[in-house]
């Protein structure tokens, strides 16, 4: 199967599927290949990008680009590995260790912002983290 980038006279861009490129140029001369928005037969491939095979290095995509990355990925592994996810119950749980009902210890999770301003609004020490949390309670 071939994917092409199509658009008629009339501007409108659409995709096809075509079991090979014979088999649209078959379909095109017989007036069978149309317009998905107007209807129109007077159809052209449009520009397309290759599609590219993915490289077999596993971690390009992941790698720190910068030393800003990678610093900002040794501060998530630090904050992973030194302190207790607790997701959304992160409020609850800051409260509960500020008021002395529950035992105090590193944590990090998520808040909404509402919920947060309400912490530091009451004295609660609280800091929001330059990353997304990858950890998730179910």
């Amino acid at each position: 199967m071939i994917r092409y980038a199509l658009r008629c006279d009339q501007g409108h861009d659409f995709d096809g599927w075509f079991r090979n490129s014979e088999g649209f140029d078959s379909l095109l001369d017989a007036g069978q290949v149309s317009c998905t928005h107007c209807g129109s037969v007077k159809v052209a491939k449009a520009l397309m990008a290759p599609k590219v095979a993915p490289t077999r290095d596993e971690g390009a995509l992941t790698a720190p680009r910068d030393p800003r990355e990678a610093a900002l990925e040794a501060l998530r592994r630090h904050v992973e590995a030194n302190s207790d996810y607790v997701g959304m119950s992160f409020a609850a749980e800051a409260r509960a260790m500020h008021e002395g009902e529950a035992p105090a210890r590193a944590i990090h999770g998520e808040a909404k912002l509402e919920d947060a301003k309400k912490l530091l609004e009451d004295g609660i020490p609280v800091a929001p983290l330059p990353f997304r949390a990858r950890q998730r309670v179910n």
